[in-house]
């Protein structure tokens, strides 16, 4: 599930969360992280378990409406395909699912007004209207709905996102990338495939020799740039011109330090692959000035530590 981009975004949380603390030890920033891949995965559960949720509020408006002393013409003929729809009925179904869903404790229930405006909005959508207007009923219709769902009502929702803060620290930035996972489920249970737990890294969902481990990788990386933070924060002190030293305690540093790092510690992976990795991750977490200072301070210490024999790496065009 979890790529290496996402991998070294979690690895520096956790050490800049370690280096504004200034107490936290090497075993808890390698449990907090542990936490925090666990998270991202836990937060596609959660949300495919949405999936159910919207489709009662739907039932029990239907349910209303035929109450009615006067009902209208509409509500005492509804059009239930979406109350009826194939995809609740089957993750309601699927024992794994409701087994992993269950397990973590986890329920829409509370949030019972959030799921009524988010049924609102997806009922006053083009996509929604077509969809009850087909007569064609199947799985891979409604799956094709829920995915539309997924891309368009979460990802800016501040609603949702204070739901998701209050439930887990760590479900912060892993919303969009758990909702894409949810839409490749979708796409899989639409073809027939029966939902499973994914595995947590990526590399565990390639097969052949050679795969290396994500799991190792991300695990390596903290412990290298937590062990090496002084050192290289040092050099970068000694790099800076006066009007700089303003960034010495901010993100920049750390992904800088992180880079060289992770330059040192693994002699397969590109010097451009690492640059590129930590420069693209500045733009969202840093300040409008961190994608030029992140780039040009990095590529000038990693030549730095290439010329003294600290970077070795492995095959041609690496370095």
């Amino acid at each position: 599930m979890l790529n290496r981009r996402i991998l070294r975004i979690k690895a520096f949380k956790v050490l800049y969360s370690s280096v504004l603390s200034g107490n936290m030890s090497l075993s808890q920033a390698e449990a907090q992280l542990e936490l925090s891949c666990e998270a991202a995965r836990d937060l596609y559960v959660y949300m495919l378990g949405i999936v159910s949720p919207l489709t009662r509020i739907a039932q029990d408006r239907i349910e209303a409406g035929l109450s009615k002393f006067n009902p209208t013409e509409e509500e005492k003929n509804p059009n239930r395909k979406f109350a009826e729809n194939s995809l609740a009925v089957l993750l309601d179904a699927d024992e794994d699912f409701q087994k992993v869903f269950k397990k973590k404790k986890f329920d829409w229930s509370q949030y019972d007004l959030f799921l009524k405006k988010v049924m609102t909005s997806v009922a006053s959508k083009e996509y929604y209207a077509e969809y009850m207007a087909s007569p064609a009923r199947s799985l891979a219709e409604d799956c094709k709905l829920f995915t539309k769902i997924f891309e368009e009502e979460f990802v800016d929702s501040e609603e949702l996102e204070k739901i998701l803060e209050d439930k887990s620290l760590y479900w912060n930035d892993d919303l969009a990338y758990s909702l894409t996972w949810c839409c490749k489920t979708l796409k899989n249970l639409a073809k027939g495939e029966s939902w499973s737990l994914i595995p947590l890294y990526q590399s565990e969902l390639l097969k052949g020799e050679g795969v290396e481990s994500d799991k190792y990788f991300v695990r390596k990386l903290l412990q290298a740039s937590f062990a090496s933070y002084e050192k290289y924060s040092s050099m970068v002190a000694e790099s800076v011109t006066g009007w700089e030293k303003e960034r010495l305690f901010s993100t920049d540093v750390v992904l800088i330090v992180m880079g060289l790092a992770e330059a040192v510690t693994f002699p397969t992976i590109p010097v451009k692959v690492t640059m590129n990795e930590y420069v693209e991750i500045s733009k969202f977490y840093g300040t409008p000035k961190s994608r030029s200072f992140v780039n040009g301070l990095l590529d000038n210490l990693i030549q730095q530590l290439a010329n003294e024999g600290q970077i070795n790496k492995e095959g041609k065009g690496l370095l």
